[in-house]
C-alpha cells in the first residue's frame, strides 16, 4: 500500500538531530503507527477521563492518547522552549522554520489528533491531505471552512442535502471542543511522576485548539471577507 510520508527533522541548539516520521495510508489517511499493546501508561486507557461524546466501545485505550504517548516518550528530555531549526518534508513539498520545540510538536499533534481513529476528530482528516506546518489560527480556520464547503459541494453533487449555511460546521466544532476539553483534563490529571515535558506541550497545544473553536461562529471572519471582494462585487 502506498503511503503519504511526513518527516519532521529537528536540528536542536545542541546540534543534535531528531526526527519524527509520520506515515499515513494514502487512500484513508489513517495513521500507520503500530501502537504497543503493553506498557502503555494508565492515562491512555479509554475510560480515563473519557470524552463525554466518545462513541468508542469495548476498547482498552484511547487511540489518540496511545499514539501521543509514543510521541511524548521520545521528547521527554527537551525543554518546550528550546529553539530548533525544523525541516518538514512531505511527498510534494518541504519547508523550514526556526521555532521552539513546542510549536513544532504542536504541528505534529494536529496530525495525530485527526488520523489516530477518533470518530469525532476524524471529520477534520481531509485537512491533513493539505497539511500546513506552523499554520496560524486564521489559516487553520480558512482551511477548515474550505474543507467543510468542499464536502457540501460533494454532497450536493451526489444528490444529498448540502449545508451551505455552515450550521453543521458549528455543531461539528462543538463536538471537537468537547474532545479537546476532555483530553486536556486527561493530561492534566497525569501523576506528576509520569508527566513529561511533552505532555505539557500537548496540553498547551490543545488549549490553542480550544481557543480556535471559540473564534468559530456563524460569520466568516472579516479578514477573509475583505480579500474576496472581487467575488462579491456585482458583475
Amino acid at each position: 500500500m502506498n503511503h503519504e510520508e511526513i518527516v519532521y527533522s529537528f536540528k536542536l541548539e545542541t546540534a543534535e538531530i531528531k526526527q519524527v516520521h509520520i506515515s499515513l495510508e494514502q487512500n484513508t489517511l489513517n495513521l500507520v503507527h503500530p501502537i504497543p499493546l503493553k506498557n502503555l501508561p494508565a492515562w491512555t486507557h479509554l475510560d480515563f477521563n473519557q470524552c463525554p461524546n466518545c462513541p468508542l466501545k469495548h476498547r482498552l485505550h484511547c487511540p489518540i492518547a496511545a499514539n501521543i504517548s509514543v510521541l511524548a516518550s521520545s521528547f521527554t528530555q527537551y525543554p518546550s522552549y528550546q529553539k530548533s531549526e525544523v525541516h518538514v518534508q512531505m511527498n510534494s513539498r518541504s519547508c523550514v522554520e526556526t521555532t521552539d520545540v513546542q510549536s513544532a510538536l504542536s504541528s505534529i499533534l494536529g496530525i495525530y489528533m485527526v488520523t489516530s481513529g477518533c470518530p469525532v476528530m476524524d471529520k477534520l482528516r481531509p485537512m491533513v491531505y493539505f497539511h500546513l506546518p506552523f499554520a496560524t489560527p486564521l489559516e487553520t480556520q480558512y482551511r477548515a471552512i474550505t474543507m467543510y464547503l468542499v464536502a457540501q459541494y460533494l454532497r450536493n453533487k451526489q444528490g444529498k442535502k448540502p449545508d451551505w449555511d455552515l450550521k453543521g460546521f458549528i455543531k461539528m466544532y462543538a463536538e471537537i471542543q468537547k474532545v479537546n476539553f476532555a483530553f486536556s483534563k486527561r493530561l492534566s490529571e497525569i501523576d506528576e511522576n509520569a508527566t513529561n515535558k511533552c505532555a505539557l506541550i500537548i496540553l498547551d497545544d490543545i488549549a490553542s485548539l480550544i481557543h480556535l473553536n471559540f473564534q468559530i461562529n456563524e460569520e466568516i471572519p472579516a479578514e477573509l471577507e475583505s480579500i474576496f471582494q472581487h467575488f462579491l462585487d456585482e458583475i
